[in-house]
């Protein structure tokens, strides 16, 4: 791996965030929801391209507990009984620097499929 690595993480369970700083300087505050609905799991993302499940009502969702995978990720376990997916520090890097335009994404893919999100 050649790309940043954490430096810290910590679950704000409370606010449903997970912060994590980077050996870059970057920091991310990456809701629960938003790493739940981008999960990395096959179950989320499918098995290719265009497979791509989008995921419902995970407005509430938190995360219950983090584990490491080796040196290169961490499994999520969320309180919605999903914890299949894994990931690595590349994969949280990206999901941080690209935040806006993921959520952005995921909003505009749940206006089309008709559904409002219950905040």
């Amino acid at each position: 791996m050649s790309g940043p690595r954490p430096t810290e993480i910590n679950l704000h369970q409370k606010s449903k965030v997970l912060e994590i700083t980077f050996d870059d300087g970057k920091n991310f505050r990456l809701p629960c929801e938003y790493l739940r609905v981008y999960s990395p799991s096959a179950e989320v993302r499918g098995h290719g391209p265009g497979e791509e499940v989008l995921q419902l009502g995970k407005e509430q969702v938190n995360i219950e507990k983090i584990e490491p995978v080796g040196t290169y990720a961490i499994a999520l376990h969320f309180d919605d009984g999903h914890n299949t997916g894994i990931y690595s520090w590349d994969t949280l890097y990206q999901l941080g620097t690209r935040q806006d335009a993921l959520w952005q994404e995921y909003l505009d893919r749940l206006a089309k499929a008709g559904h409002k999100r219950k905040v």
